[in-house]
């Protein structure tokens, strides 16, 4: 699908993430998709940040949605109930859904705890086409949102949705280089990585009575394994990694 195609194929777009409305990588997004598609984009986005929340969704108390803008939600709920009521409850019919740009990788094991990629599936399983974009982040590197914006919107650019297929979603994760002018890193499709992430914890020994233990989580997520040809390896390596996610069924 050419950049031409993309402006004259999109109608609607939802955007939506898990880092909240206001969130840095999601007006990255948004600025990107209003630069690259001639749509009307709506965004419908978690009050709070709602990271690794998985593909939980609400189903016994109220959504409590409110109208922050022209156009812009934000649920007391997760991602995957952002993308429900918008279509389900706002009446919203997106052609695409986006979600992202997250802060931090979402990279093999990470599809069934992210917010940010159930967003993406939810969308997929009610038949919409749907991209899950997360930027990996290295420690103590600034990172250059406008720019992760506009990779983003290469990589929509670039998309063959026909050739794709359907009963999938993509996830795709942007690498982490310093903030300045740099071409845009080559794009290699890639399964997700096998290997899950490493796991440690710091042990608080017990006080008192009665007597409870408390573990801390220590991991270090640039230390993960990387799988060859996995996604974690090619994003850890500079490159785009893109992933087509089948769904179940």
């Amino acid at each position: 699908m050419s950049l031409e195609r993309v402006g004259n194929g999109w109608g609607e777009v939802l955007i939506t993430n898990d880092d909240g409305m206001g969130a840095a990588g999601l007006e990255a997004l948004v600025e990107a998709v209003q630069a690259l598609m001639p749509s009307r984009v709506t965004v419908v986005a978690p009050a709070e940040e709602q990271s690794q929340c998985g593909h939980r969704v609400t189903t016994r108390e109220p959504l409590v949605v409110e109208q922050v803008a022209e156009d812009r939600y934000t649920v007391r709920g997760t991602p995957a109930d952002c993308v429900r009521v918008a279509r389900f409850g706002l009446g919203l019919r997106p052609d695409l859904v986006l979600s992202g740009i997250n802060h931090g990788g979402n990279l093999g094991q990470d599809l069934v705890i992210s917010g940010t990629v159930a967003a993406a599936r939810e969308a997929a399983y009610h038949g919409i086409k749907a991209v899950a974009f997360s930027h990996y982040l290295i420690r103590d590197v600034a990172l250059d949102w406008a720019r992760a914006g506009k990779w983003a919107a290469a990589v929509l650019a670039e998309l063959d949705w026909v050739a794709l297929g359907g009963n999938a979603y993509l996830n795709v994760n942007l690498p982490h280089h310093p903030p300045g002018e740099r071409e845009l890193p080559e794009r290699v499709w890639v399964a997700p990585a096998r290997s899950p992430l490493g796991v440690s914890f710091a042990r608080l020994e017990p006080q008192g009575a009665p007597a409870v233990t408390e573990f801390f989580y220590t991991a270090s997520y640039s230390e993960r394994p990387q799988d060859v040809g996995s996604d974690v390896e090619a994003c850890f390596g500079g490159r785009i990694a893109i992933s087509r996610v089948g769904l179940l069924g």
